[in-house]
């Protein structure tokens, strides 16, 4: 499998993973927009147009850019993150000119019909509502404000009933001119393909777009919040977390060897002592969610209320445990998750392109499996107990809570029990 970089005469970044034993491949765009570039009245504007770029362009109505992807059985979707917006297809190989000629057309023809407008709307506030209605989507965004308060960064992706409401076309068409340039696009493929050929392809569609002035990106600092929300639940959902920056392949292998070790699968220390000795839960897990200066390293579980904070005592004697010292046999054991995840992902042209996008957006370049699989092998204890002592040392935690009652150990005390070991 070869990767690709080329660079087009406008800004327009295109990569791909060519891999011969492929029979498919996945082409998208990934916009170097997202939540939090959203300004303080846009909230919920970049998902907003993710939703109407699929909705009527100059040459094709929702209908016909629907159909024609799947009468050839594509699947076509997108999703907007805090960071980023990115629009994709996957598709049989002999059908490559069509899904570059539909990329290009949302992304640079879309009209923005009013009456779509207003439909998607309606749809958004629906799906406003879902989120808000189910407790453990919910918890998620309450610990993002708590973690980031009065920054974009601590927004809801989706916005609110109220910024939704008042969207219109003009406010679209400002934030598409605003960001949606050359210059903050990357071209991303993976599968059956050639990269030369899908170069020229591309700058017959997308060569003359042109660029975007990239607003800089306020700082983000670390709030330490609490954001609770009592609703009558059988369970508290609860999400805790402390700061993190990932500067090195090294960091970002050591968090993920800690989170793996953490609260990463069955074999885990909290699924272990949480769950499985104590009866504590049935739904334990760390997680990692970085963004481009910086990031959090947080847990997320469901209890009752009247056990909330033995579990929370338990979670941060764990995490302590592991800045003291981690063990050669759990060293092995998550290298080797990490490993086979990896090389299991290879398998999929969708993780491979989705992959590949994301290390250039962190990390400025492509990371080459070789690279990657030797970072994996140069993970040791050492290196975990530093992160997670790292962490400890880094900040108070933040913390939320959707559940029946609202009273849980205050953030201080859950630093003091982080420090204890």
């Amino acid at each position: 499998m070869t990767i690709n970089v080329s660079k087009l005469g406008n800004g327009l970044k295109i990569a791909t993973r060519s891999m011969p034993h492929a029979t498919t491949l996945s082409i998208g765009i990934w916009v170097n927009a997202g939540a939090r570039d959203e300004q303080d009245d846009e909230q919920g504007i970049a998902h907003m147009l993710e939703h109407m770029a699929f909705k009527g362009t100059k040459r094709r109505d929702a209908q016909a850019i629907a159909t024609e992807v799947e009468n050839v059985g594509g699947f076509m979707n997108a999703h907007t993150s805090r960071e980023e917006t990115a629009y994709y297809l996957r598709l049989l190989p002999e059908h490559l000119d069509l899904g570059v000629d539909i990329l290009a057309d949302i992304l640079t023809e879309s009209t923005l019909p009013i009456d779509e407008i207003e439909r998607e709307r309606g749809v958004i506030i629906q799906e406003i509502g879902q989120s808000l209605d189910t407790p453990d989507d919910l918890v998620f965004d309450l610990f993002a404000a708590a973690c980031y308060e009065g920054h974009s960064l601590g927004r809801p992706i989706l916005g609110t009933v109220d910024s939704v409401s008042t969207f219109s076309r003009q406010d679209l068409e400002a934030f598409l001119r605003r960001y949606y340039g050359a210059g903050q696009m990357l071209f991303c493929a993976a599968g059956a393909l050639d990269h030369d050929d899908l170069v020229r392809r591309i700058d017959a569609r997308l060569g003359m777009i042109g660029d975007a002035k990239f607003v800089t990106r306020q700082p983000a600092s670390w709030a330490a919040g609490r954001k609770l929300v009592k609703r009558d639940l059988e369970q508290s959902h609860i999400v805790f977390g402390l700061p993190t920056a990932v500067e090195s392949m090294a960091d970002r292998f050591s968090l993920m060897a800690l989170s793996t070790l953490y609260g990463g699968g069955m074999s885990s220390r909290l699924f272990q002592q949480v769950r499985e000795k104590r009866g504590l839960c049935y739904s334990i897990f760390s997680f990692a969610a970085l963004h481009s200066d910086g990031g959090t390293f947080a847990v997320y579980a469901g209890t009752s209320a009247s056990q909330v904070d033995e579990m929370l005592s338990v979670c941060a004697g764990e995490l302590a445990a592991l800045a003291s010292g981690v063990k050669d046999d759990e060293v092995a054991r998550a290298k080797a998750q990490i490993r086979a995840s990896l090389l299991m992902s290879r398998e999929s042209v969708s993780s491979c392109a989705d992959a590949l996008a994301r290390q250039i957006i962190l990390f400025g370049h492509p990371q080459p499996d070789a690279e990657l699989l030797d970072a994996i092998d140069k993970i040791d204890g050492a290196k975990i107990a530093g992160m997670a002592a790292g962490l400890i040392a880094g900040g108070t935690p933040s913390m939320a809570c959707v559940g029946p009652s609202l009273d849980l150990m205050p953030n201080g005390e859950l630093a003091a029990r982080l420090h204890a070991v």
